[in-house]
């Protein structure tokens, strides 16, 4: 078995996340990430360097060289192994790119919160989530700051 081009980390118990994670799963080239749901994931899943907080708190990926990114570059490291995003993943490369787009990314961050009540206000088509202590998936709050 090869090693995975790409390892995602997610918070899966946060239903935007799981949404998002559940749509990039989809497309080709999907099969080469490993996606790690950090809510349900035993700590040796995680980089030493990386805490289960900061783990939730950000969009992390861990690339085949053991490097670990968050936000923006995080998104630029995933659009670059799925063959339909490499597009965006080569426009945003560029340090002064990725700048830009982490800057939007905070924004958004700020925005989450009231996004996230929408999403759970609306089934996806994507993914299922459910509630650990309830079969409403409404229910579902996210334990931090998500992407």
């Amino acid at each position: 078995m090869t090693a995975p081009a790409l390892t995602v980390l997610y918070d899966g118990a946060c239903p935007l996340c799981a949404r998002e994670i559940g749509f990039y799963r989809r497309w080709r080239g999907a099969d080469q990430v490993a996606w790690v749901d950090v809510s349900q994931a035993p700590d040796e899943q995680l980089p030493p360097s990386l805490s289960r907080r900061d783990a939730l708190a950000r969009f992390h990926a861990v690339r085949a060289d053991g490097s670990c990114v968050s936000g923006a570059a995080a998104f630029v490291a995933l659009w670059s192994v799925l063959p339909a995003f490499r597009g965006l993943g080569w426009v945003f490369r560029p340090g002064w790119a990725t700048a830009l787009l982490e800057l939007a990314y905070r924004a958004f961050l700020r925005v989450r919160p009231r996004l996230q009540r929408v999403v759970t206000r609306r089934p996806s088509p994507f993914v299922t989530v459910r509630a650990a202590n309830s079969g409403d998936p409404a229910n579902r709050t996210c334990r931090n700051e998500c992407s």
